[in-house]
């Protein structure tokens, strides 16, 4: 952070020794007068006689307006120099924190805020840690999303398994080594997580929750700190200090629109298209994205949902039925309340069967469109081409029509000159894709709608992520607590259930044994915390790799198993060496973390025989080709013979 930024931002509230204070510090810095003045004297101003000095441009405009102006010049100059195409934008992140500051300020001035200043300044800094991690760590950011790009945690516990510490944490030891005031330390340290248990006056608590807030509705327009779908998880105390506001979202969205669009003008870089979302869509999206116990998610969404039902402002239908946590019920509902919307004549959400390699028909609307059990809605992945292949990869929404000459075969098979294919992501996976047409009439689509079905999809991700966190608060006895794959308990079940079924299911089944080679060092020269989160990554490998049919769990220990179905030897092979190649790269990658001990698995196969009387004899037999990994020189796979 640059000095003179540290100085601008420990300015005081008082506006006489302010005035004097501010225009020594700008003209003290002789870079920053010239771009200041420059500014001052755009046409963006457009004041009729030039300015010549800091003192009048301060007069004129005011000591609030200077002092942004001259914070988002430092940082803005600082960022701009940074070289190369990292996965890390520092650009994309700087439109992050120049809307997330202009929000959480504007929202400060609605309340009357006794120092709306602090608010901008602690919202411009809040993901600071991202630039650090970025530029100092052994370790980059841009390592991190390449390494997590297929996972489906939280960006926090990814951090955390990566380096170690989040880029809330070390932001907040930054600031702290910058001496910025405590006020300001606080939010970037706490925005992501629960702060009601500390020390922090509640002045301090109404910031936090400010920034997390404006942080939220910020990856909502689809302005995250980078181009990826990890929203920031909301904690119960933001919910609630928030409501109390009693904030008018969509006079202050309105607002908040206008201003980016001068800002976009004002430093003459170009944000992502803003298309404003409804006031109550975001409302809705809130109430569900918090980080909470089962009964609190609820009892939060029922009130909110009670609320904008009754509210005649806006319209609800697209957002009411999110009252429920049970994918049964609100994806059909959304998709009544989309057609009733719309008009559309056809919205199908199609889930991906890796099984069959196919896009199949899940939910649908109007009910009648599929009626026939036998003749369901089924595109095949392997003939897929065109924008619709490309966007399952790129995970961005299309029209998809006759003028994309790869298009026209998938247009031929489904009988139609044209269809939407919007990609709905959960923590940046791909889950499934709404597919919308009018087939019947053949009435044109309109791609202008393509942003609008996006932010709707947006909310269903969402909402999906919370349906699935619901979920596992339920089934938390059947958990491993730190991995987040199955228990020792659930994997003997899986397996009494397998063997006592027939032997046509049992013919291709497999068991993969699997040991982290040398875990005891990660231990014994890192620390428990460092062990901790080597099976954290590892379990996250397993979890992107795995199939719906498959089984995960941890076994105990640095051990997992794995339970292939419907397999034989050299498909089990293979699929056991992807997994052993896949964390291998995450130990090359974790080099700079752990310089002393690579990262890296041993893996034993065993497919299922007659001769073996019960499950156990399976995984002894599956531990004893891990063993023989292990004393080959490990990092390898064996199928037992």
């Amino acid at each position: 952070i640059p000095a003179v930024a540290v100085k601008l931002l420990k300015l005081s509230n008082d506006e006489d020794s302010s005035f004097s204070q501010l225009s020594f510090i700008i003209e003290t810095e002789p870079s920053l007068s010239i771009e200041v003045l420059r500014l001052v004297n755009s046409a963006y101003f457009n004041f009729p006689h030039k300015i010549n000095s800091i003192k009048r441009a301060v007069t004129v405009l005011g000591l609030s307006e200077i002092r942004k102006i001259a914070l988002n010049l430092l940082f803005f100059k600082k960022i701009i120099k940074s070289k190369g195409q990292q996965e890390f934008n520092q650009i994309f992140f700087w439109q992050h924190c120049l809307f997330v500051a202009t929000l959480s300020k504007t929202i400060a001035l609605k309340i009357n805020h006794s120092d709306p200043d602090t608010v901008y300044a602690a919202g411009l800094l809040h993901d600071i840690g991202k630039i650090v991690l970025e530029t100092h760590g052994q370790l980059t950011y841009s390592d991190l999303l390449i390494s997590f790009d297929k996972s489906s945690n939280s960006l926090s516990d990814n951090e955390h398994n990566f380096f170690g510490i989040t880029h809330a944490e070390i932001g907040a030891v930054f600031c702290h080594l910058c001496d910025l005031p405590e006020s300001i330390i606080n939010v970037v340290l706490n925005h992501h997580r629960s702060f009601k248990s500390y020390d922090i006056s509640a002045g301090n608590q109404q910031d936090i929750a400010i920034v997390a807030y404006a942080d939220f509705i910020a990856w909502l327009q689809r302005i995250g700190s980078m181009d990826k779908t990890h929203y920031p998880i909301l904690q119960p105390e933001v919910i609630e200090i928030i409501n109390k506001l009693n904030l008018d979202i969509e006079a202050i969205l309105e607002e908040v629109d206008k201003e980016i669009r001068d800002i976009s003008v004002f430093y003459g870089i170009q944000f992502p298209s803003l298309n404003k979302l409804r006031a109550n869509l975001v409302e809705t999206i809130f109430n569900l994205g918090f980080k909470g116990n089962a009964d609190q998610e609820i009892r939060y969404n029922e009130d909110s949902s009670k609320q904008l039902v009754s509210s005649q402002k806006h319209h609800a239908c697209l957002t009411a039925p999110h009252h429920s946590l049970n994918p049964d019920e609100f994806i059909p509902w959304t998709l009544e309340a989309i057609y009733k919307e719309y008009h559309f004549e056809r919205l199908i959400i199609l889930d991906i069967d890796p099984k069959h390699r196919s896009l199949i028909a899940k939910y649908w609307w109007p009910e009648t469109i599929i009626s026939d059990t036998d003749n369901k809605f089924e595109i095949m992945i392997s003939s897929l081409s065109g924008q619709l292949l490309s966007c399952l990869r790129d995970k961005k929404p299309v029209l998809i029509n006759a003028l994309c000459e790869d298009d026209k075969q998938i247009l031929q098979e489904l009988s139609v000159s044209e269809f939407f294919s919007l990609p709905i992501s959960m923590n940046n996976r791909l889950s499934s894709l709404l597919y919308i047409d009018n087939a019947l009439s053949g009435a044109k689509l309109d791609n202008k709608q393509l942003t609008e079905l996006d932010n709707i999809c947006t909310e269903l991700g969402i909402a999906l992520v919370n349906a699935n966190q619901f979920e596992h608060e339920k089934k938390k006895a059947q958990i491993d607590p730190l991995t987040g794959l199955k228990n020792k308990r659930m994997i003997h079940q899986f397996l009494t259930n397998n063997f006592n079924a027939d032997n046509i299911q049992l013919e291709k089944l497999a068991i993969g044994f699997i040991d982290i080679d040398f875990f005891k060092k990660f231990n014994d020269t890192y620390g428990h915390k460092a062990g901790d989160d080597v099976l954290k990554i590892v379990a996250d490998v397993l979890k992107s790799l795995t199939r719906p049919d498959d089984f995960i769990g941890r076994y105990g220990g640095e051990e997992f198993l794995f339970i292939i179905v419907n397999i034989d030897a050299e498909g089990a092979r293979v699929f056991s060496e992807r997994i052993r190649s896949e964390i291998e790269k995450k130990g090359i990658m974790l080099k700079g973390r752990f310089p002393q001990q690579s990262l890296s698995v041993s893996i034993g196969v065993a497919m299922y025989d007659k001769q073996y009387l019960d499950y156990q004899m399976m995984i002894d037999a599956a531990d004893k080709a891990m063993y023989k990994s292990k004393k080959e020189g490990r990092n390898r796979v064996t199928v037992f013979r």
